[in-house]
């Protein structure tokens, strides 16, 4: 055990030697690797921003029903009860809107007035809006209701009042793919980064791995500072990434909060939590040491 740990603890210290030995190219790599980790986390900063202000939008979806205009003056009524009827754990409220309702409420608007003084008739037809119950939010019932009220023979036409919640949540998903594909991509841009300097950290000592293998230095003595280095370069290069992140929000969240205070409401963009950070740090020093792993590999084969 402690060989092992001697082993390891060279191996550190060689790395962490050969990092300062070339100190402007080793910065140069961090900060070109921390500044492709810093747009995902800034991507995955807005969000987890805007994954609770989406959940907590009140939403209670509704549908309306509007009648065809010769559907019988009655036939909104005896409607809505067999609705009532047939769907009672679904349906919270329906609600009865004449013809006549909708159009004082238009009349009442002036900008819809004068144009509805030169109508010879009433053109809007009875409707019905049916506000569902809370187990109904978020499941694809209300979808199915609305297709099957739609076919019924005195119905011309159903509205989900809530397609805009759906929509929402259709767009976080959208933004939660548009981010794997995004760190898929940074992780490609630490791989190249890293096989690239340990290439040329190993074809700068080439003949001094040479040398240690003649004397009887084995492939995992040899490979290991390298990996050393693989990994140092990709967790400062994480932690350099985190602290460009919270800088870059401050702006952001100034300009944010004079847009949000317009509409009366508070936003501000935050990191993820800690334990994200650690697993996407952890996940980056692994991936930077099997890219150097494999960049030693094949650049000292000789």
């Amino acid at each position: 055990m402690k060989r092992w740990l001697r082993q390891h603890r060279y191996a550190l210290k060689v790395a962490i030697r050969r990092l300062l030995a070339h100190p402007f190219s080793s910065l140069s790599n961090i900060l070109v690797i921390s500044l492709a980790l810093a747009i995902p986390i800034l991507a995955a900063s807005v969000l987890v921003s805007a994954q609770p202000l989406a959940r907590d939008i009140p939403v209670t979806p509704e549908l309306t029903l509007f009648l065809k205009t010769d559907a019988p003056a009655d036939a909104a009524e005896a409607l809505a009860a067999k609705l009532r009827q047939t769907h009672p754990e679904a349906i919270r409220e329906a609600r009865v809107v004449t013809r006549a309702q909708a159009l004082d409420k238009l009349k009442s608007n002036p900008a819809w007035s004068d144009a509805l003084a030169v109508l010879p008739g009433n053109p809007l037809p009875d409707a019905i809006v049916v506000t569902l119950t809370d187990a109904q939010a978020f499941s694809g019932h209300a979808t199915s209701l609305a297709a099957e009220w739609r076919k019924l023979a005195s119905v011309d036409a159903v509205q989900l009042d809530s397609d805009w919640v759906r929509r929402l949540d259709a767009i976080l998903y959208f933004a939660r793919i548009g981010l794997a594909l995004l760190a898929g991509g940074v992780a490609l841009v630490v791989l190249a980064t890293v096989f690239n300097t340990v290439r040329m950290q190993a074809l700068t000592q080439r003949e001094e791995i040479g040398v240690a293998r003649l004397v009887g230095a084995t492939e995992a003595f040899v490979r290991r500072p390298f990996l050393y280095l693989g990994a140092i370069s990709g967790i400062v290069a994480s932690g350099l990434a985190i602290v460009l992140a919270a800088l870059a929000l401050q702006p952001l969240n100034a300009a944010l909060a004079r847009l949000a205070s317009s509409y009366g409401v508070q936003f501000v963009l935050h990191l993820p939590d800690a334990l994200s950070l650690l697993l996407s740090t952890i996940v980056i020093a692994i991936l930077a040491a099997l890219s150097a792993r494999w960049s030693v590999t094949r650049n000292t084969r000789f």
